[in-house]
């Protein structure tokens, strides 16, 4: 059979690559040491269910792991390499560098039982220095020499092993009852079923050591799905048998004391010993050729220091630069641990891998992309109810480890995130986004928009926003990360292409993100900038999604106020609200709204009455932003006598109270017909003005508003920076802001 395209190294088959290695860890040392002690713990029922919920958790991971082994080739680094070329690189590593250390441990646990069964079986002929941990050590560093050497060898060793456990199980299953220990002997109090079932769990995690081969098979595609299916089975089969016996020929009392039950059960004990000794050198074995591979495939990813990732043997295929950092961490851990300790910190991650490997497959399944085409087909409600399981044993066996857990992973995916990585291959990032925004698109073209949760939704048309900056600084000030926002320009229709409205809309994007602005950008090609303007008025936004509000920077061209009078006309007969940002008149050097300190937003609260709600509403949202949360917010309005000012105030001053808005009141008396001098001289020293616009009158004619227009551009010559509102939505304003009889 023909390698895959571009496959190099041993290029191993199903039987060799991925079931041997996978049922040799499955049939392991938590069978042989740790089964009595479940079984006594907690009763033949119990333990028929901790072994059938356990192998469900690790077959619904197989279906997924089958399906998504053969949508994809799959290279080097096991579940690191699916859940990467999937959900994304941080989320790889995020999985990644806590599985290598997983798998590292898992060589510590597994030597652990080992060095556990030789001074139990042969404490009595050992010298006084032959420690476990020594013997331990020992075991780890000749482990490590042979899987440097060759990982072809490493796993022809483990057909002899396979042989030998096949024999043990045999002797095993023929064998007969055991004599009870005699009374007197204080037996240890059982524990709960869920920590009983963080021991075992480890038992049936044996698939992550086919997975890891995953860069040396022949044809992972078919490999992957059938050895790891038929390990799981195999182990399931095995699993349900061995309690069964046990309960028939061994008492509760026996199981508790005598880690070594299973050689009192066997026809001929010696064949069990040999059994525990092959699975726990093979697993160990099979957990020191996985380790490095997941490291060495993080390095070939930029993750690591790409020198881990250096290969040497045949095809540069064995990864012994990690081998020998795996070394380090397995010898650390059989310094410091022993069986019972390592096994639920193995529990979680292996958890966290398998709950990670079954959201991707289900999420494929969900999102249905073209490209998304297994050849092994499993539902994705399977997989995510693999996943669910997952995470509800996790958070079963020991709420404070998983979040434990969940905040390494976290910490990984962030400090990923800020290196700004760039993968050189697609994952579903994209579609995620893309099912969730349809679902919510969906959801939110059925409901109406409220008072209660309204926002705005921003288009701000600051042409360049090298040039007009203080635009996008208002947008950007009013959305703060929680409101939608684009940023739009018009390109020329003679310079326009699809290449130069793409590269315009990367260099706008860049520019945004280096100035810390969260926004969208649209680059609109058209004949001249009013044409533009309202063809995106009209039709920008998907569904629900429409701007609702529209910010223009002023035109202070006469020549220019009736198209600019038109298109006020055209964003108030669409239901849009409009923010028109005056800027000041004195050259203060830079084009920015950035206020000095003490500066004060002014609110003048009179005119037409519908805007008051919504200038209320954009005062205090700009007011909470960084830029100008040291400001003032003041409520300003001017009366015809002393008489009604002081009543006015008290108003004003209540509504401020019963609404916790942070803002003081001020009412001053007419002193002048035209209110725009009192403005003028009361808002002189002000950082920022809100103002109301009026709308077009039905049958006013465009010369006639743009004669309104002039009149507002020229009664505000020299003042501070002021935004005219006009409120157009079909919102009522006055409630979202709380106001109720308030005039």
């Amino acid at each position: 059979m023909a390698n895959e395209p571009g496959k190099k190294g041993y290029a191993f088959g199903t039987f060799k690559g991925v079931y041997i290695p996978s049922v040799l860890t499955i049939l392991g040392v938590v069978m042989y040491l740790r089964f009595g002690w479940v079984l006594g713990s907690v009763g033949l029922p119990a333990t028929l269910l901790i072994v059938t919920l356990a192998t469900s958790i690790t077959f619904l991971t197989g279906l997924s792991l089958s399906a998504l082994a053969t949508n994809m080739k799959v290279g080097g680094g096991g579940a690191y390499f699916i859940i990467s070329r999937s959900l994304g690189l941080e989320a790889g590593a995020a999985i990644g560098l806590p599985l290598f250390f997983a798998q590292s441990f898992g060589i510590a646990f597994y030597i652990a039982g080992f060095s556990e069964a030789v001074v139990g079986n042969l404490g009595a002929w050992l010298p006084a220095f032959m420690t476990a941990k020594v013997i331990g050590v020992a075991t780890l560093v000749v482990l490590t020499v042979l899987a440097t050497l060759s990982a072809d060898l490493a796993l022809k060793a483990q057909f002899f092993i396979f042989v030998i456990i096949g024999l043990s199980l045999a002797s095993f299953f023929i064998g007969g009852p055991v004599t009870e220990i005699a009374g007197g002997v204080v037996v240890p109090k059982g524990i709960g079923f869920w920590p009983v079932f963080a021991v075992f769990f480890p038992a049936v995690t044996g698939i992550e050591a086919g997975l890891a081969m995953s860069g040396d098979l022949k044809k992972p595609s078919k490999s992957l799905p059938l050895g790891t299916m038929a390990a799981v089975l195999t182990g399931y089969v095995v699993y349900m048998s061995l309690p069964i016996l046990l309960d028939r020929h061994v008492t509760d009392k026996t199981m508790l004391l005598n880690p070594n039950v299973m050689r009192s059960v066997a026809r001929w004990g010696f064949l069990i010993v040999a059994g525990v000794f092959a699975a726990s050198l093979s697993s160990a074995l099979g957990a020191l050729l996985g380790a490095p591979r997941t490291l060495q495939a993080l390095a070939n990813d930029r993750i690591l220091p790409s020198f881990i990732a250096r290969g040497f043997g045949k095809d540069k295929a064995d990864p012994r630069i990690a081998t020998a950092i795996s070394f380090g961490v397995a010898l650390v851990a059989v310094l410091l641990g022993d069986l019972n300790m390592i096994a639920p910190i193995l529990s979680m991650f292996f958890l966290t891998s398998y709950g990670l490997l079954n959201l991707s497959a289900g999420l494929e399944g969900l999102i249905e992309s073209p490209s998304w085409r297994p050849k092994f087909k499993a539902h994705f409600g399977v997989s995510l109810l693999g996943a669910i399981g997952c995470f509800a044993v996790m958070l079963m066996i020991n709420s404070g480890a998983t979040l434990l857990a969940i905040l390494v992973t976290s910490l990984v995916f962030y400090l990923v995130k800020r290196r700004r990585l760039n993968a050189h291959w697609a994952d579903m990032r994209y579609g995620i986004l893309t099912l969730l925004v349809r679902f919510a698109v969906r959801r939110l073209s059925r409901l109406k928009p409220d008072e209660r949760t309204w926002r705005p939704n921003i288009l701000a048309l600051s042409g360049s926003p090298k040039s007009r900056w203080h635009l996008v600084e208002m947008a950007g000030s009013l959305a703060q990360h929680s409101s939608a926002l684009t940023v739009a320009s018009i390109l020329p229709v003679e310079d326009w292409s699809a290449e130069k409205v793409q590269s315009t809309e990367e260099s706008l994007r860049d520019y945004l993100n280096k100035r810390e602005v969260d926004a969208m950008v649209k680059i609109f090609p058209s004949p001249d900038l009013l044409t533009g303007a309202k063809a995106l008025v009209r039709a920008y936004g998907y569904g629900p999604l429409t701007p609702n509000t529209i910010l223009l920077g002023e035109t202070k061209d006469a020549a220019g106020f009736d198209d600019f009078a038109e298109l006020i006309r055209l964003i108030y007969r669409t239901r849009r609200n409009l923010i028109l940002l005056r800027d000041s008149d004195v050259d203060s050097g830079e084009d920015s709204l950035s206020p000095g300190e003490g500066d004060m937003i002014d609110v003048w609260w009179g005119g037409y009455k519908e805007n008051i709600g919504l200038i209320l509403t954009l005062a205090y949202l700009i007011r909470k932003s960084p830029v100008w949360d040291a400001s003032n917010l003041v409520i300003k309005t001017i009366v015809k006598s002393g008489e009604e000012r002081e009543a006015t105030k008290t108003r004003i001053e209540s509504f401020i109270e019963e609404q916790r808005i942070p803002a003081t009141a001020e009412v001053l008396i007419s002193q002048s017909p035209n209110v725009f001098e009192q403005i003028h001289e009361s808002s002189a020293e002000a950082g920022l003005v809100f103002m109301g616009m009026r709308p077009p009158e039905a049958d006013e004619s465009v010369e006639q508003y743009s004669r309104y227009y002039g009149t507002l551009i020229e009664s505000t010559r020299n003042m501070p920076p002021v935004v005219f509102v006009l409120a157009a939505e079909a919102i009522e304003f006055r409630k979202v802001i709380g106001i109720s009889q308030m005039n």
